[in-house]
């Protein structure tokens, strides 16, 4: 019996996407829209989200680069966000292996890079959480927003 339930809570998991370029790779739960209001109201404004379902997102830079202008080493970091209406705070933290949000407190002083972009409007409802990657952005879409990063290596 108890196998039975582990595996149903198995298939509740949003599916582990990986997104890549020559230089950066991000690993993260995908969740879906599913007709409900995601910013505001899913994922809070103001408060610390792990960007992404199930356990925190991770970006690993192959490469020393710039994050939004912030320098960053090579090496993988969780990623997590703050969203408001008009800008979020896009977080990298040294700390690895949280699931969700939950021991963040604990771990925010291992921030490496704390840097806010403007949140812009997305031609049509994006169903999905999606992470586009090239070697000079970092592109998060979901519902009606996007947000994007620039990078530099």
């Amino acid at each position: 019996m108890l196998c039975g339930t582990m595996l149903f809570a198995q298939e509740q998991l949003s599916p582990k996407i990986v997104a890549k370029s020559n230089n950066l790779e991000i690993s993260y739960g995908q969740p879906s829209k599913r007709n409900r209001v995601i910013f505001g109201d899913i994922v809070p404004y103001n408060e610390i989200w792990r960007a992404g379902a199930n356990e925190a997102t991770e970006v690993t830079f192959k490469k020393d680069g710039e994050f939004a202008g912030a320098p960053v080493k090579a090496g993988t970091y969780t990623l997590f966000a703050i969203p408001s209406e008009k800008e979020w705070t896009i977080i990298l933290n040294s700390q690895l292996g949280q699931w969700g949000t939950y021991e963040y407190e604990k771990s925010k002083t291992k921030n490496v890079a704390e840097v806010k972009v403007p949140v812009h409007g997305l031609d049509k409802v994006q169903e999905k959480l999606t992470y586009e990657v090239s070697d000079s952005s970092l592109n998060i879409a979901w519902d009606k927003i996007g947000v994007d990063i620039p990078l530099k290596f």
